[in-house]
């Protein structure tokens, strides 16, 4: 049978992503892990997905306090639902093709994600980084975060590809914040939008 409601559509996403499910995973993560993997057809998320102890508690705290939500990219600040964000109060940037970041990055020989970066560093209400695609940004918000120049509210690490990526995931692992993070090369900034859709829909559902 066809299902074309959209609501219906997602439901029914969600319980057969729950009787497939062959890995234990606690409930305090269990609805995060399942929208990354209706994003992505993936149950190996089940696995990877590694969270530090009260990183969901601390995001939950920041979205409700309006936080701003910070990106790597277009598409994962696309895909974050504004709905929710707008109920929240919260702000979603992304400073990747701002003008100033390019100019930045071309004058200090960087990459336009650790531009984006130091941009974002400079916020100055609490922040949830949702780093999607560049590894770059992940190593840089490391720098960051040892320099004490930023404390973030949470850290969703799941840049996708092969170079750096492991070394960046692993220094938000090893970083005194709280973390979300996918180890292993897989992610994309559909995974990253779907954890804070998961994270909001907490609140406002």
């Amino acid at each position: 049978m066809i299902i074309n409601d959209p609501a219906k559509i997602e439901q029914r996403s969600m319980e057969l992503i729950e009787k497939e499910l062959t890995v234990p995973i606690s409930e305090e993560y269990k609805d995060i892990v399942k929208r990354v993997i209706h994003c992505t057809a993936d149950f190996e998320y089940a696995e990877t997905m590694t969270f530090s102890e009260g990183a969901v508690e601390s995001a939950l705290q920041a979205l409700q306090n309006g936080c701003d939500i910070v990106t790597d990219t277009q598409m994962a600040a696309a895909g974050i639902n504004k709905k929710a964000a707008a109920a929240l109060g919260c702000s979603i940037h992304c400073y990747m093709s701002d003008a100033d970041v390019a100019q930045t990055a071309l004058k200090n020989g960087s990459t336009r994600a650790v531009a984006s970066m130091d941009k974002a560093a400079a916020l100055d209400k609490p922040t949830i980084f949702a780093i999607g695609n560049a590894p770059t940004a992940l190593l840089r918000l490391r720098e960051l975060i040892d320099a004490g120049a930023l404390k973030p509210e949470l850290i969703i690490g799941v840049p996708v590809g092969f170079v750096n990526i492991l070394e960046a995931k692993e220094a938000i692992l090893n970083a005194d914040v709280p973390f979300i993070v996918a180890k292993g090369r897989k992610g994309g900034s559909n995974v990253a939008a779907a954890i804070v859709n998961a994270l909001m829909y907490r609140l406002t559902r």
